[in-house]
């Protein structure tokens, strides 16, 4: 656990502080004088709802039903109807990072102050969040407008005792679970399950550590990329700085910068004319590649961070003018538009490094190393199927990669005519950056075998802790045998920032 406290405030809430709540398990702490807006809005709300002025999603039905008048002594059985009825998720639950995304997410939005819930509401998610009591939410089932209706409701159910929930390693009930916890259950309210479920917190969780695993599969690209140049002897002038600045592209100048700091000092690598003249694509325009997907990062992370702190449900209260303006920022196409460019982005990180795989194991092209990386082919078969399995992953990244943004499909009868499928993109990104995890991994087992299978000379200053953490877990290949263990072990290193970390404790922070 986090030694760290999170303070939440719906403004400031920043990447890094959300993956110290949702993985390091980083307590949240209210900050004083955030609940004051909260309450305005809320105040106002009671006082609209005695008014009897008509609200949408308030004292009205919702979506097809906008223009059915509910009676008062309805109001409270409405909101609760509209919880019970959207928690109709499918399929398996989602990670418990990413429902501990979803809690710290909709307790910021509802900070700001635009939602008109009661503090009880707010107090109870981050109670959520600190006993740790992680509803159980089936992954599927949003079509990202009006938000994630679905599962944001399964993610309430618990607060009125019922669904499911996971505590203290236990799937329970969502009453036993807050009652063990000792968190009093919240009966709802006027606008309170509207308010609670409106808005893009599942697609935005999910994106987010999708997209901060994505930053850690580049730079380890860079490394694994590296590696690979100095196994095949490859070209150094190809990421001379001069080069790259005639280009201007930042991305590109940034990975190119990071190749040097990886490779200073090698006596592996070579100049043009030494060996050959230049490098096939694979190595020759790892700068090009991997720089462009860095660049769609920073668009990205330009969405995301707004998002952490945005306010997304749907109507919202607005304290300065007693107004309750129904719009749309339920509407997760931001979001969608940015998940599928990051998993774009990560599939060609995955691509070209499973290009660098096929050369490797090909002896008409991998300069005079063995056929398959292994002395005795014939009776071994070596690397020849782990890079099957790269071009299995890297092809069925083709098909993730279509953009879930550009489908809709029209809901509640017409109302609900155009929705993003935001949290489709997210869930797709994130299993796109799962598969390049895998596939640098296999590249970077390829890379080190190759480089046991020839003279020894000197890797460059951020190769060498690479090579030697990779040995550390998996030994050289001198015969057959079932790598799926190594290949997850190497894949595993890299999605728990092992390899990052070691090669950035010995060149300073890669760009």
């Amino acid at each position: 656990m986090s030694e760290k406290t999170v303070i939440v405030n719906g403004n400031t809430l920043t990447l890094e502080d959300f993956l110290a709540v949702t993985r390091a398990d980083a307590p949240v702490s209210i900050e004083p004088g955030a609940m004051a807006q909260v309450e305005r809005a809320r105040a106002i709300v009671d006082e609209l709802v005695e008014e009897r002025r008509p609200m949408y999603g308030i004292n009205t039905g919702f979506g097809r039903f906008a223009d059915v008048a509910i009676p008062e002594d309805e109001l409270n059985l409405l909101q609760i109807n509209l919880i019970r009825s959207d928690a109709v998720g499918v399929g398996a639950p989602l990670p418990r990072d990413v429902v501990r995304g979803m809690l710290l997410l909709r307790l910021n939005s509802l900070l700001k102050g635009f939602s008109g819930v009661r503090p009880v509401i707010v107090e109870t998610l981050a109670a959520m969040l600190n006993k740790r009591v992680h509803p159980v939410i089936p992954e599927k089932g949003s079509v990202g407008s009006s938000g994630d209706l679905c599962p944001l409701a399964h993610m309430i159910l618990p607060m009125l005792g019922e669904g499911e929930t996971e505590f203290e390693g236990v799937v329970m009930d969502g009453e036993a679970a807050m009652r063990r916890a000792g968190i009093p259950l919240v009966g709802l309210r006027a606008k309170e399950g509207l308010s609670l479920i409106n808005g893009t917190q599942c697609m935005t969780s999910v994106g987010a550590h999708a997209f901060l695993d994505a930053v850690n599969v580049a730079k380890a690209a860079d490394v694994i990329g590296a590696l690979t140049v100095e196994s095949l002897r490859g070209v150094v002038d190809a990421f001379d700085p001069r080069l790259h600045a005639a280009r201007m592209q930042r991305g590109q100048m940034d990975c190119a910068e990071n190749l040097r700091r990886l490779l200073k000092g090698s006596s592996y690598v070579t100049h043009q004319g030494e060996l050959r003249m230049q490098d096939a694509y694979s190595l020759r325009c790892i700068p090009q590649v991997h720089g462009a997907s860095r660049m769609a990062f920073d668009y990205v992370r330009g969405v995301l961070e707004a998002e952490l702190n945005a306010v997304t449900d749907n109507p919202l209260v607005l304290p300065d003018t007693r107004d309750v303006f129904s719009g749309g920022n339920f509407h997760g196409q931001p979001v969608a538009i940015a998940m599928d460019t990051l998993g774009i982005a990560v599939s060609e990180l995955a691509n070209i490094s499973e290009r660098r795989v096929a050369k490797l194991v090909d002896p008409a092209l991998n300069h005079g190393l063995p056929a398959f990386l292994v002395k005795e082919g014939g009776i071994n078969c070596g690397f020849m199927v782990p890079q099957y399995a790269a071009a299995a992953l890297v092809s069925e990244n083709k098909v993730l990669a279509h953009p879930a943004s550009v489908d809709s499909i029209p809901t509640s009868a017409g109302q609900e005519d155009h929705v993003s499928m935001g949290t489709i993109a997210s869930r797709k990104a994130a299993t796109i950056v799962r598969h390049a995890e895998a596939v640098l991994g296999i590249e970077w087992m390829a890379a080190s075998q190759a480089l046991d299978l020839q003279e020894k000379r000197k890797l460059g200053m951020g190769t060498a802790p690479a090579y030697q953490l990779l040995r550390s877990h998996v030994s050289y290949m001198e015969n057959d045998r079932a790598f799926y263990k190594d290949q997850k072990t190497a894949a595993d290193l890299i999605h728990d920032r092992s390899l990052v970390r070691v090669v950035e404790a010995e060149t300073g922070k890669l760009k």
